[in-house]
């Protein structure tokens, strides 16, 4: 682990939000002066390989990256782009049984999963209304 390595990783860890590339390397620039983007895309994708934090892609509208890396899903807001983390409670076993019926009926070998939601976060109900009202307004037009 370099030293720049893990002023990236602190980065990310310490984040509250899943930041795109270009918003850590502004964050690492001010403890790192003269590091480069190169630099932080290489050492990002080094992290997520090794496991250290998730890359998020690619459905996003930029690359993002996790500093969580526990089981836990996402939930992406269509308009402005926002991704929360959101916690699913694994009652009786229900995803596992859910991944085991998969491989049986697929063949494949499972080993997880990823589960995303989409809709509209509060910010953009309360500015624009919900997409369903929008997109009657723009079928009348």
């Amino acid at each position: 682990m370099t030293d720049q390595r893990q002023v990236i990783l602190d980065e990310v860890k310490k984040a509250d939000a899943h930041l795109s590339a270009d918003e850590i390397y502004e964050k690492v620039r001010r403890k790192i002066p003269k590091i480069s983007m190169g630099t932080v895309y290489r050492n990002l994708d080094i992290l997520s390989s090794c496991g250290f934090i998730r890359k998020l892609e690619p459905d996003y509208p930029q690359m993002r990256f996790d500093g969580n890396t526990e089981d836990h899903y996402h939930v992406l807001c269509i308009r402005c782009g926002s991704i929360e983390d959101i916690t699913v409670p694994q009652s009786q076993g229900t995803l596992e049984t859910l991944e085991n019926a998969l491989g049986r009926m697929t063949r494949y070998g499972i080993f997880g999963h990823k589960l995303e939601f989409v809709g509209l976060c509060p910010d953009c109900m309360e500015k624009e209304g919900p997409l369903e009202a929008r997109e009657d307004r723009d079928t009348e037009d």
